[in-house]
């Protein structure tokens, strides 16, 4: 870049300023645009994400490129409601007047995409501050170069820099742009690395947007439908071999069908991806060395009842599920985001409820079971980002549901008009004509008004 950060950040505000983002034409037209360049370089995301994680095309479309046609398409069909002024209601004590809010863009906002989903996580956010009317500067991940490069080509191809750029580099870049005072940040990552930029956001008074992560749990009742719960739950555990910030982090299963559960699973993972996952080629790799040195350190513990086989050569850990797990594990305190799946045993709902909610809260729980009043108090009793019952991972899917965390798990929400949200801010606006003019509140302040003021507001 022949800018410096600061050069770049006052050239996006000046642009912004100028006011040529304002008018829905303006933003429907980038979104048109930016949906065609993503169809016309199809082939080559694909392959940028099978070079960076070993997905197949399939799964890449499903989770990535699928979903960006499904946002942008929501998008372009609501966003001139959405920025329609809503009527908002006016106290007493202000009549006669009228309220509106106003959605307006905040500005010039920086966007941090993660690796694990790295095309997808770039561009549904980058769809929210597109129709919200902001400036954008893109920091894709470092860890995922590939497609980091292709996001950052067709970015360059379709837009100027003073509205949309893309910045690439490694953690020293990320600091750099947090130094800047951008009007919101938006960041999607771990925990640890959430905190270092909710810190130096902090120091401007910056906004910040987290999408953290966590260990989602997810309970097999007694009463589940076991081999639908086993296929579903295989499924959501390893999409992208795990590497997926809902995945299912650690199981609970009941007792009573512990057994014929894990045969299912185990079943279920065989039909998924053969006798031999490494030849699969619908199983993805770990994303670099020291994520594969970090997963293969938690395989020390418990008793493994299927996988456990490695190859750092070519980053491949099998499909794993680990049982005799206790909560005191390694593997219990902390995200795994990998293929390895531990179960813990229950024998009373009350007892999976506490052992949830002793923990810090997730972005996602799953719980399985056919009663109605169970799943009930599983929604009204745990706090999580978001909950799926008899299912995993699809919950994400729903451009009208907000996607987001809670506590440790994240800061806000996206997805459809949660995006337009979370990229606008909302503006209050009231009109009052001059005439009439209610002496009541001006001084001095005698004992009618008095009386007055309390009748009003009884």
């Amino acid at each position: 870049m022949d800018v410096t950060y600061s050069e770049l950040l006052l050239r996006q505000q000046r642009y912004h300023r100028s006011g040529v983002t304002l008018t829905a034409k303006y933003r429907l037209e980038a979104l048109e645009e930016l949906k065609k360049v993503v169809k016309r370089n199809e082939p080559e995301i694909l392959a940028a994400l099978q070079q960076d994680l070993g997905k197949s095309p399939f799964e890449s479309y499903l989770s990535e490129v699928g979903m960006f046609y499904d946002e942008v398409n929501l998008m372009l069909r609501k966003l001139r409601s959405w920025m329609k002024p809503r009527r908002a209601a006016i106290a007493m004590g202000n009549l006669p007047a009228s309220g509106k809010i106003y959605p307006e863009p905040y500005g010039a906002v920086l966007i941090f995409s993660a690796w694990n989903y790295p095309f997808g996580l770039a561009m549904s956010p980058l769809i929210g501050a597109i129709a919200a009317g902001n400036c954008v500067v893109l920091k894709p991940s470092e860890l995922s170069p590939a497609t980091a490069r292709i996001i950052s080509r067709i970015i360059n191809e379709l837009f100027l820099p003073e509205y949309i750029a893309v910045c690439e580099g490694g953690p020293e870049i990320g600091e750099s742009l947090l130094r800047e005072r951008f009007d919101l940040v938006f960041f999607t990552g771990s925990t640890a690395v959430g905190k270092k930029v909710y810190q130096l956001a902090a120091a401007n008074l910056t906004p910040v947007v987290l999408e953290l992560g966590g260990k989602s749990p997810c309970i097999v009742d007694s009463d589940a439908a076991v081999e639908l719960a086993a296929k579903r739950i295989c499924w959501g555990k390893f999409l992208n071999a795990g590497q997926t910030c809902v995945a299912p982090d650690y199981l609970l299963v009941h007792q009573k069908i512990k057994d014929r559960f894990v045969q299912a699973l185990l079943r279920c993972i065989r039909e998924s991806f053969g006798e031999n996952p490494r030849e699969s080629r619908d199983f993805p790799r770990i994303v670099n060395e020291r994520h594969f040195d970090r997963l293969t350190a938690l395989l020390n513990e418990g008793n493994i009842l299927c996988g456990g086989e490695t190859d750092r050569a070519h980053k491949y850990i099998a499909p794993t599920v680990i049982d005799n797990i206790t909560p005191e594990c390694r593997i219990m305190t902390e995200e795994i985001f990998g293929p390895i799946l531990p179960l813990v045993e229950f024998e009373d709902f009350d007892a999976a409820l506490d052992f949830v909610n002793s923990r810090e809260k997730p972005l996602a729980l799953y719980y399985f079971s056919k009663s109605k009043q169970k799943q009930q108090i599983i929604v009204e009793r745990t706090s999580s980002g978001g909950v799926c019952i008899n299912e995993t991972i699809v919950h994400l899917a729903n451009p009208s549901m907000p996607f987001g965390g809670v506590g440790s798990s994240g800061i806000g929400a996206y997805h459809g008009e949660h995006s337009f949200r979370t990229f606008s801010h909302h503006k209050p606006v009231m009109r009052k004509p001059n005439l009439p003019d209610m002496p009541l509140r001006y001084p001095p302040y005698h004992d009618w008004k008095m009386k007055l003021l309390r009748l009003i507001f009884r």
